[in-house]
């Protein structure tokens, strides 16, 4: 039998590669396919591999043959067959040692896909990896294919990692008795299979924990092989033999299994404890991109710890409290321990000053790193605690720092860099640490970088300094550090007016009877003579410190103070108003708006409206005056529309005096230059004058000019797309109209003009235009059922009815690819607006324009689903649900480019768009 059926094989194949005739090719060819899956292919492939005579399209076809059916059809054999074969394949892996190279390969794979089959002790000891190595030491002269099947194996183990992870349902304890589970835990001490292997095994942590899994008892038999296995590379971590990628795979998987298993380790065991300790080796090594691995673990465990939503696991109340102290007293000392790991890494190297830009980058986001698991510790340790540790650092590094033989400012740095890292998280009643601290400050050494930190840590610690005794003298000797901060360098000066305003804010009534020195360091940074280095941007720190101050002063001081603050400000601007027109016009647009953006912090952070108002109303015509020669000047004109923004927002009603001739100067300059910061400004306005009966003259003027001139700069998409400012100012505008004074803007033709430009211009792929207008259209939808909204219902429900089937059609092509998946959510909630306001309606434009969507795209049934979602919405489904739902049709229909475009030429948004422009018309 198995003699025919290799007679056969060899002349299929003479067939298949030499007949002349295609039919008989081709016969000959289903045939060895059909064989390829028979009993006899094993012992035939198998027997021809062997034997000398065969050619090469033989060799080729049965290593084929071979390779499959071990991949393919292993269990046909019975058990007792693995010796047989495995010492077969490796007898022809070394005949085909030299090649021909297709045909070991193919014997390579059969061998790997062999050592996934078999329990990992039938290879011996260590299994297929310690098996093939100590082959090659044997058997040195087969090294071609021994190298081959290096290259094989860890192939076979990133397969199984692809398969892991996106394979689910597979049991815990199938996992742990499957042979290449075994393959890869034994391959993790091999430095040719290390990185697949630790592939595989943090796949194999994440599915013990990920979402079906099932309980974490379930998954015990894998966790129980796993850990272990993990545990025993621990010496490999400080081996300095170790190649580094090794050493941050390794790395990698403690941390994996650390973040997975937080909440086992949480337990404060003495397993856990070990695993602990073994991570803090991780976050002790010194190559920083290793060692912060463990960060996102230490994050993990301290919200575990200090959590409460999970302590009712534990049992009754006092049991929570008992259990939560407990698992903290554990953890103190590796939190501790913790603290002294990282803090070093702050510290400035000492060759900075040759650092590049990138490397200054990556140093300060080391810093910040660092923080971040300072804070954490924090958060176990509590602050106080914390600043103890670290205090004992400092007087450690200040001792070095007045040692002659070893004057170092960089440890003192990096100690208080992490002190005012935690500073939020210090009590403001600490009086045995930071008094000492405070009181150091002013002796430590001037260096850039020190006195940058230094100036930090008094902005840090400025709601500490408020609360501290009038005893300690503490905010004067401070006070002379920021002076001296702003005049070293622009970098202490930007730590130092940080600071400043910090200090200002919080200690403002300890600076009642200073406000001429204050008023004096004020004036020397923005004129910027006198020698501090404080840029125009830092400035701004400065401008706000003062301002809170004045906010706590009694409104005729407070109307002095506010002139004093004001006049280097307007001075300026004032100098160039008096020049004349053409020096104005042509005056860089940065020496207006360096002055006009400190009035914007005036005018935002003194608190006192009516005082503000008076200022508002003594400046406006030196604003008037850059209004009416800058009005073509984008960035001029949204710095002073931001200042006025910030004054209509702070003076409310006390603004009466200007706010007429704002409005009147607002809709005339738009007319002629359009910029969209008009728009923004408006909206301000709305809001606080809306509903004010008074105003409603100028306000119904200020929407239908306003309104009126936008609609024809917004005419197809492609006008949407070139002015998105204009078009998200616009309807940001508008629905601030509907809310604030719907009685002067949903009457008007305006109102109807707006919603049909609104369609036109739905599908611009700008996201906050898009979500604006989106937001418009649901606010247009929603307003008859809102409160106060009834009397616009019918008005409202004339306009959608007339452009319901249209604007159907453009939402549902919003949803399924004319806009980007980032605006599922507010196209959802406009159709499910439009549901719920008109029912069968709604209906009835939905199944029209599902129906032109093309089977190709969307099955009779997903067409139905789709359907069947607005259906629900109609009868009140919850925007989450929709959402979800929804989102499933439009991944459908955009789940290939060819699938997305046959659904748009369907549904053709960009013509309906342009259709409804001219109807407006």
């Amino acid at each position: 039998m198995e003699a025919q059926a290799t007679a056969t094989v060899k002349e299929a194949l003479a067939a298949l590669y030499h007949h002349p005739d295609d039919a008989i090719r081709t016969a000959a060819d289903r045939w060895l396919q059909e064989f390829q899956h028979t009993l006899d292919a094993w012992q035939v492939a198998d027997s021809l591999l062997h034997d000398e005579s065969s050619n090469l399209e033989t060799l080729i076809f049965c290593s084929q043959t071979l390779r499959s059916k071990v991949q393919r059809d292993f269990e046909e054999l019975p058990s007792e067959a693995f010796r047989s074969l495995q010492d077969s394949l490796y007898v022809l892996l070394k005949k085909f040692n030299k090649g021909p190279q297709k045909v070991r390969t193919q014997i390579c794979i059969a061998i790997a896909a062999l050592a996934v089959h078999v329990p990992v002790e039938d290879w011996g000891a260590g299994g297929i990896v310690n098996w093939l190595s100590d082959e090659m030491k044997t058997h040195p002269e087969f090294i071609p294919g021994f190298l081959e099947l290096l290259i094989v194996l860890p192939q076979v183990l990133e397969g199984f990692s692809s398969w892991l992870r996106f394979c689910h349902g597979i049991s815990a304890s199938e996992l742990a008795s499957h042979p290449l589970v075994h393959l890869a835990l034994s391959s993790l001490n091999s430095g040719q299979f290390l990185e697949a292997a630790v592939n595989v095994t943090s796949e194999l942590i994440h599915a013990t924990v990920s979402h079906g899994a099932g309980t974490m008892a379930e998954q015990v038999p894998l966790i129980q092989i796993l850990v272990p296995h993990i545990m025993g590379l621990k010496e490999q971590l400080k081996d300095p033999s170790k190649d580094e990628e090794d050493v941050k795979a390794i790395a990698r998987l403690y941390a994996d299994m650390g973040e997975s298993y937080v909440d086992l380790i949480a337990t404060g065991s003495d397993d856990s404890i070990q695993i602990v300790n073994a991570l803090l080796e991780v976050t002790s090594l010194l190559e920083f991109a290793i060692s912060s691995m463990t960060f996102n673990f230490w994050h993990c465990l301290k919200r575990n710890l200090i959590r409460r939503d999970s302590d009712v696991s534990y049992g009754l109340d006092v049991t929570v409290e008992i259990e939560k102290n407990r698992r903290l007293q554990i953890f103190r000392p590796k939190f501790e321990t913790l603290v002294s790991l990282v803090s070093f890494r702050v510290e400035y190297p000492e060759d900075y000053h040759t650092f590049s830009e990138e490397d200054r980058k990556d140093f300060r986001h080391v810093r910040y790193a660092v923080s971040d698991v300072l804070l954490d510790a924090t958060e176990v340790l509590g602050g106080d605690s914390t600043l103890k540790l670290l205090s004992t650092k400092l007087a450690q590094a200040y001792g070095s720092c007045n040692n002659e033989q070893n004057s170092k400012w960089q440890p003192v740095e990096a100690t208080l860099f992490c002190i005012q890292a935690i500073a939020r998280s210090v009590s403001i009643e600490e009086r045995e640490i930071l008094p000492q601290i405070m009181s150091l400050l002013p002796c430590l050494p001037q260096h850039e970088q020190l006195l940058q930190t230094v100036c930090l840590t008094i902005g840090a610690f400025s709601k500490w300094i408020d609360a501290a005794p009038a005893e300690l003298s503490i905010l004067p000797p401070l006070v002379d550090i920021l002076n001296k901060g702003m005049s070293t360098s622009e970098d202490t000066a930007a730590a130092a007016s940080m600071a400043f305003k910090y200090i200002c804010e919080d200690c403002r009534t300890k600076f009642s009877g200073s406000l001429d020195g204050l008023f004096q360091i004020y004036h020397i940074a923005i004129s910027g003579v006198g020698g501090y280095k404080v840029s125009s941007e830092d400035s701004l720190h400065l401008v706000e410190a003062l301002s809170v101050i004045i906010t706590t002063l009694p409104p005729e001081s407070a109307s002095r103070a506010l002139e004093l603050i004001c006049q280097p400000v307007i001075n300026p601007l004032q100098e160039f108003i008096q020049q004349g027109d053409q020096v104005l016009q042509r005056v860089p647009a940065r020496h207006l708006t360096v002055h006009i953006d400190r009035l914007s912090s005036i005018f935002s952070n003194v608190k006192q409206p009516e005082v503000v108002a008076e200022a508002v109303y003594r400046y406006w015509p030196t604003l008037k005056s850059i209004f009416d020669q800058r009005a073509w000047d984008t960035r001029t004109m949204e710095s002073i529309c931001r200042s006025c923004k910030f004054a209509v927002r702070t003076c409310g009603r006390f603004m009466g005096m200007t706010i007429g001739a704002m409005l009147e100067e607002i809709q005339t300059l738009y007319q002629q230059h359009k910029q969209s910061c008009f728009l923004y400004l408006s909206s301000e306005v709305i809001k606080i004058f809306g509903s004010d009966p008074s105003c409603a003259g100028y306000l119904t003027s200020l929407i239908q000019i306003l309104f009126s001139h936008t609609v024809q700069l917004l005419r197809t998409i492609q006008d949407f797309t070139a002015r998105p400012d204009i078009a998200d100012d616009c309807y940001l505008l508008a629905s601030r109209c509907i809310r604030y004074c719907p009685d002067l803007f949903i009457p008007t033709e305006t109102f109807q003009r707006l919603v049909d430009c609104a369609m036109a211009g739905i599908t611009i792929h700008h996201r906050e235009a898009c979500k604006s207008i989106l937001s418009f259209l649901s606010d247009v939808i929603d307003l008859p059922n809102s409160s106060g909204g009834g009397q616009y219902r019918e008005v409202i429900n004339t306009i959608i009815l007339q452009r319901g089937t249209t604007l159907t059609r453009i939402m549902i092509a919003a949803l399924t690819g004319a806009l980007p998946s980032g605006r599922l959510e507010e196209v959802s909630y406009v159709l499910l607006s439009l549901s719920r306001a008109f029912g069968e309606d709604m209906l009835n434009w939905a199944r029209e324009s599902i129906n032109l969507i093309p089977p190709q795209a969307l099955t009779d049934a997903e067409r139905l689903r789709f359907f069947n979602i607005i259906s629900d919405a109609t009868s009140g489904s919850s925007l989450h649900n929709i959402t979800d739902r929804f989102g499933e049709i439009s991944d459908i229909c955009r789940r290939n480019k060819t699938v997305q475009d046959l659904v748009q030429s369907a549904l053709r948004p960009q013509d309906l768009t342009v259709t409804v422009v001219r109807q407006q018309m």
